[in-house]
């Protein structure tokens, strides 16, 4: 079982939108019974709260349903269970390493280093933005899920 988490700020935009589409890309390949997708928030202000209608709206577009998760804030245990955790950015990366014991420092990495269509390692938050920026968070997170898909079943 590969057990992978996503995480981003609020647990609103931009992690729970990368376990639904790589939820989907994982069941596209048949891949489904091998993981364990999740997803959780470096903070505590959005708990119990469904993604953002703008990131639902995006990711609908997509046939991907993101209506069912709710908004949750990291634990240190999410860190002991999980194998891969992806953060969106350096203050999510920063914030998770305050967590984490040095022996598991070697799961935290950005879900931006598997792609091979967008530079740098950030995946801008598009919380404050209109709606092209959940498009291309999006653009961004397929890439990259797509990606670390492959790299984990190689």
């Amino acid at each position: 079982m590969n057990r992978v988490l996503f995480v981003c700020l609020g647990n609103i935009c931009r992690s729970p939108s990368a376990e639904g589409i790589f939820r989907k890309i994982v069941q596209a390949k048949g891949f489904e019974d091998a993981f364990e997708i999740d997803s959780a928030g470096t903070g505590d202000w959005h708990i119990g709260h469904t993604p953002d209608q703008r990131a639902q709206q995006a990711a609908s577009r997509r046939d991907v349903d993101l209506s069912a998760l709710r908004a949750r804030q990291l634990s240190i245990e999410d860190i002991i269970y999980h194998d891969l955790i992806l953060v969106m950015d350096r203050r999510n990366r920063a914030d998770v390493f305050s967590l984490a014991q040095p022996e598991h420092e070697h799961k935290i990495r950005y879900l931006l280093e598997y792609s091979e269509q967008y530079d740098g390692l950030e995946i801008p938050d598009p919380y404050y933005g209109g709606t092209h920026g959940f498009d291309l968070v999006l653009d961004m997170i397929e890439d990259s899920c797509k990606r670390l898909l492959n790299s984990i079943i190689e």
